[in-house]
């Protein structure tokens, strides 16, 4: 029995906790390859390209750009992200699944590119929750927090364009829920090629 790779892309609004689900999953789905970006940023101590980023300079990113070989792209504060088509189409044609953790304008263009993934919206038990955990990581001045706030209403009505919506209002069971769509999805006929006897 042979099956198919499957882009599994989770997103949600920031401070929803999507990193800490990704990395749970991780701890108990070892099958899975994780998607490197690419950046134009300089590596931090200890990154190390080709395993934590994919380090570009801006003229090779942006070659990239014009020869539609990112699957989404985004400049943020002067620094360019995206992830890179060959290394997502490269596992997934081994039969290799595929896990995305990115932002919802990110995963929106992936969506237009490759409608055929599965797509999770991790999301919120509720405001105040997201902005006290916004607060608690300490990442973020509070008007960056005030910011990410405001948009978040926007960005949670982006919920019915995805395949699932998983609430993080605890996190080992938000973690549970999360694997056991990854597992479903694995056992989808439409994903398996099976020899029939």
């Amino acid at each position: 029995m042979k099956r198919k790779g499957i882009l599994f892309v989770i997103s949600g609004p920031s401070g929803v906790g999507k990193g800490t689900i990704r990395e749970a999953l991780l701890e108990k789905i070892s099958d899975i390859e994780v998607s490197i970006s690419a950046t134009t940023r300089p590596p931090r101590p200890g990154e190390v390209h080709g395993k934590d980023y994919f380090f570009l300079s801006g003229e090779e990113f942006k070659k990239m750009i014009a020869e539609d070989k990112f699957l989404e792209w985004a400049n943020v504060y002067q620094n360019f992200y995206g992830t890179p088509r060959d290394f997502v189409i490269k596992n997934l044609e081994q039969g290799k699944d595929v896990l995305l953790e990115i932002d919802i304008q990110g995963a929106m263009q992936v969506k237009n590119k490759m409608p055929e993934g599965v797509f999770i919206f991790i999301y919120p038990p509720d405001i105040q929750t997201l902005a006290e955990r916004l607060c608690n990581r300490g990442k973020d001045s509070k008007e960056s927090i005030e910011r990410r706030l405001a948009a978040c209403a926007e960005e949670l009505r982006h919920v019915k364009y995805y395949d699932y919506v998983v609430v993080n209002d605890e996190l080992e069971w938000a973690v549970k829920k999360t694997e056991a769509i990854i597992i479903a999805e694995r056992c989808k006929i439409k994903n398996i090629e099976l020899e029939v006897v």
